[in-house]
């Protein structure tokens, strides 16, 4: 994602934080496939984690967490599951309790506009694990910010450290198209005609996978 959108993402996932929570993934498998000719493919399944507003934690008169309060959150987490799961995409989603969601989400397509994931203004999700951009009429640039840890990059918002202590997965990307560029230091591996290049995803990790690829022209 450039700068500009990021901050835009970033502005969008500010007052969500203030009346719901953010998405943030734990412990996960994803795969991005991109050809040349624009079709393309991803699938994410693992864990995803609320992180919630500053009111969620308040305390009760006795200085312990307000049970009413507590209800009331696992209550929006659970129409949060139920918001997701409407989706096209979703093949399952579970809520495990203490903020923790099981995902299996599959979508292909055709890129002839960007892609978000997750997107869903029903359940209040809009910070972005992964973005895929138009560049122009034959580019098509990848970042996935929700694969790094970036809580300092995103001013220490609630929720988003102890989020990014749970990150422990992998990012594949593969492709027949082109790489302009990439930031995984250990490169591409090539097999078949195909590249893939593969990052892992842990809190140490402070910047997000990105690749950009030359694919088909637009019409």
């Amino acid at each position: 994602m450039t700068a500009p959108l990021f901050r835009i993402a970033l502005a969008l996932a500010a007052p969500l934080l203030l009346m719901g929570c953010l998405l943030s993934p734990g412990t996960f498998t994803a795969r991005l496939t991109i050809n040349a000719d624009r079709s393309f493919a991803f699938a994410y399944q693992g864990e995803v984690y609320a992180s919630d507003g500053p009111d969620a934690g308040k305390l009760g008169k006795e200085g312990k967490p307000d049970p009413a309060a507590k209800a009331e959150t696992e209550a929006k987490r659970r129409a949060m599951a139920a918001a997701l799961a409407k989706e096209a995409g979703y093949r399952s989603v579970s809520y495990a309790g203490n903020g923790k969601f099981l995902i299996d989400y599959a979508i292909s397509g055709t890129l002839n506009h960007g892609f978000v994931y997750p997107f869903n203004s029903d359940a209040e999700v809009v910070f972005p694990f992964l973005v895929v951009e138009l560049r122009g009429k034959d580019m098509v640039r990848v970042k996935a910010p929700g694969f790094a840890n970036a809580a300092d990059k995103t001013g220490g918002m609630p929720g988003m450290r102890d989020s990014a202590d749970k990150l422990n997965g992998t990012f594949t990307l593969d492709t027949d198209a082109a790489i302009v560029s990439q930031n995984n230091e250990d490169g591409a591996s090539e097999a078949g005609g195909r590249r893939t290049i593969r990052w892992q995803a842990t809190p140490l990790v402070k910047d997000a996978p990105a690749a950009t690829l030359r694919v088909a022209p637009l019409p």
